[in-house]
């Protein structure tokens, strides 16, 4: 399986360019890490090529709360958005998928919210941007929760495939 991920997080304006570039290289890889981890434990089987692409942007709360407000109508910041970039008729349909990798969508974290949830939970923010990128990643996959027990099911995927990268949660 491969899997490609464009980390992109909103830095301040005074950060370093170099520096900002090391971080992000260091990010794309432990990102890619897990995704790649999570997709095959997930095994999605929508990509005749077994390549996936997606995009995590890290951020702020006043960004996903513009995000929120405009594709939810929720005018007060969230954790984690999901945009999935297809649904299941146009996967059926997408010759381009037999070529190049299937672009799953786009998950977007605020980090002051995540680093809030962290300390209420009492864990660290690496578990906490895991919980929420896996959570995004199940979104992407057409996982949902509308109801209490699709919700069990969701968050015990969730705790699975933080266990697959080596990290735990105290709660929840």
């Amino acid at each position: 399986m491969q899997v490609a991920v464009c980390v992109q997080q909103s830095f301040a304006p005074d950060t370093d360019p170099l520096a900002e570039r090391e971080l992000l290289a260091v990010l794309e890889e432990m990102w890619n890490s897990w995704f790649q981890q999570w997709l095959e434990i997930l095994q999605p089987d929508i990509s005749p090529i077994n390549a996936y692409e997606l995009s995590l942007r890290l951020t702020d709360d006043a960004e996903i709360q513009a995000l929120n407000n405009q594709y939810r109508q929720k005018d007060t910041p969230t954790d984690v958005l999901a945009f999935a970039a297809l649904e299941a008729e146009a996967l059926q349909a997408e010759t381009l998928r037999e070529i190049e990798p299937l672009y799953l969508g786009d998950i977007v974290i605020s980090l002051p919210t995540a680093q809030r949830q962290a300390i209420a939970e009492g864990h660290s923010l690496q578990v906490e941007l895991a919980w929420l990128a896996a959570h995004g990643l199940l979104h992407l996959l057409g996982w949902d929760h509308p109801n209490e027990e699709q919700l069990v099911r969701m968050l015990a995927q969730q705790t699975n495939l933080l266990h697959t990268v080596g990290l735990k949660m105290k709660s929840r």
